[in-house]
């Protein structure tokens, strides 16, 4: 394994690196550590299979890392080992609202044989460092560790105060972890309106040489959904019009070809106003799909975002094959946008038909927050203060995070892990992707971004 050190140094050149005791400079202890860190956590394997996860090892290890600058963490269960880490920094304005700063400990399970390296090595090579959770996203739970350790050096404290949350379960159903929290707990989180997490502020390279940095303002809701269709059991060599399987086979064939219609919330009609001003062209909402085909790579940020989606997971039927099962089973992954639940449901209604049932497997609302308020602004104007070059849009997650849960105590979600990626790097396929990897230099410019953004929230 490399040494973090001399792959941390090969970076820390700048003057804000070398931490010359300027107001928002960050030492090159911070940079240090952010890749040791990210090392670290990667190297407790947090596997979430649904269930049999482990938490507590790494919430130990951020836990006593925040002790050490001066705070006082919180260790949370649910079920054991399963554990959380809430903390609080106090801030200066007693006024002031809280900002949340959340990231999870869990991480999606990864094959070893797949791998160019072993997914919990974390192995720091060629100035980059390698595993599950590098960016999805135990970086990010780096990042906020890093920061805080190097404001109890400085002396340094927030504007308002910021709640610490490292959680577990958000790559499952999160009720291990923040829906516990926000249910169970929710006087940690007192004065907390607004809240930053994962998936934003990372460079997205459109191929012409432009760089966008997309800020989360929103997220689809998520729609499991479990399908059951029942008929008559019987002989396989005979007649049956009343075949379970033949009935959820329609239903899904009905879904997976369903085409949703366009649908803009004010987070994507931001984001595409901003897209389209970047490369010089008209926002036509009346054609969307043209629209997108206009702004070229960069469509894929949004183009998940403009329509609900259902997409056939999982089918389980039968157990013979001379016998047709009384009862067939499928799984659909569905997703809506904000404001769109109602239709969502009647389309499904409509598309399962008579012979089938649906039910919600897993449901969570939809979510949208503000581009026009300060907190935006401020997340805005870090990342040009680190990257000049860049072009910074509003933009709806597909997915989720446990921004949704955390939604249920009033606080407004962003999404801002930010990063700073080489042409080439494909950032998005990297989550629950093989080969799961990120840059020193991002982690530093992480840092750097976050720095600022804190204090000036």
């Amino acid at each position: 394994m490399a040494d973090n050190k001399s792959a941390t140094d090969e970076y820390a050149t700048d003057e804000y690196a070398a931490g010359e005791g300027s107001v928002g400079s960050v030492d090159g202890q911070a940079l240090d550590e952010v890749v040791r860190f990210t090392s670290d956590l990667i190297r407790i394997d947090t596997t979430n299979r649904g269930g049999d996860c482990q938490e507590r090892p790494a919430a130990e290890y951020a836990a006593a890392l925040l002790a050490e600058a001066g705070l006082e963490p919180t260790l949370l269960e649910r079920t054991k080992g399963r554990a959380n880490v809430v903390a609080r920094l106090e801030g200066t304005d007693p006024s002031a609202d809280a900002l949340l700063v959340h990231g999870h400990l869990d991480v999606v399970p990864a094959q070893a044989e797949d791998w160019s390296v072993h997914p919990f090595s974390g192995e720091v090579r060629d100035g980059v460092v390698w595993g599950r959770g590098a960016v999805d996203m135990k970086n990010m739970d780096a990042m906020i560790l890093a920061v805080v350790r190097q404001w109890a050096r400085a002396g340094v404290r927030p504007r308002r105060d910021l709640v610490i949350a490292f959680t577990a379960d958000e790559e499952a159903s999160a009720e291990d972890g923040s829906g516990f929290l926000a249910d169970e707990h929710p006087g940690l989180f007192e004065g907390c309106t607004e809240g930053i997490s994962e998936s934003g502020a990372f460079t997205f390279h459109d191929g012409s040489g432009r760089e966008l940095y997309p800020v989360a303002a929103g997220e689809r809701g998520t729609g499991w959904l479990k399908l059951t269709a029942r008929g008559r059991a019987g002989h396989g060599s005979k007649v049956n019009r009343e075949n379970s399987v033949t009935r959820l086979a329609a239903a899904i064939a009905r879904i997976g070809a369903h085409e949703w219609p366009v649908r803009i919330t004010p987070t994507v009609r931001a984001a595409l106003t901003e897209m389209a001003a970047v490369y010089g062209i008209a926002p036509d909402f009346d054609d969307v799909d043209a629209l997108l085909d206009k702004l070229g790579p960069a469509a894929s940020l949004v183009e998940a975002t403009v329509r609900n989606s259902a997409n056939p997971t999982m089918l389980n039927a039968g157990y013979k094959v001379n016998v047709i099962p009384g009862e067939a089973v499928a799984y659909v992954d569905g997703r809506y946008l904000p404001g769109t639940e109602d239709e969502f449901r009647a389309t499904l209604d409509h598309l399962t038909g008579p012979d089938v049932e649906w039910e919600f497997h897993h449901r969570e609302v939809a979510l949208q927050a503000p581009v026009d308020s300060t907190t935006y602004a401020n997340m805005r104007a870090a990342v040009e203060e680190f990257a000049p070059e860049g072009h910074v849009v509003p933009y709806c997650m597909s997915g989720g995070t446990d921004a949704k849960q955390f939604s249920r105590l009033g606080i407004t979600g962003y999404g801002f892990a930010p990063l700073k990626l080489p042409p080439g790097f494909d950032y998005q396929a990297l989550f629950h992707g093989v080969d799961e990897r990120v840059p020193v230099e991002a982690l530093h410019f992480g840092v750097r971004v976050l720095d600022r953004f804190l204090r000036t929230a």
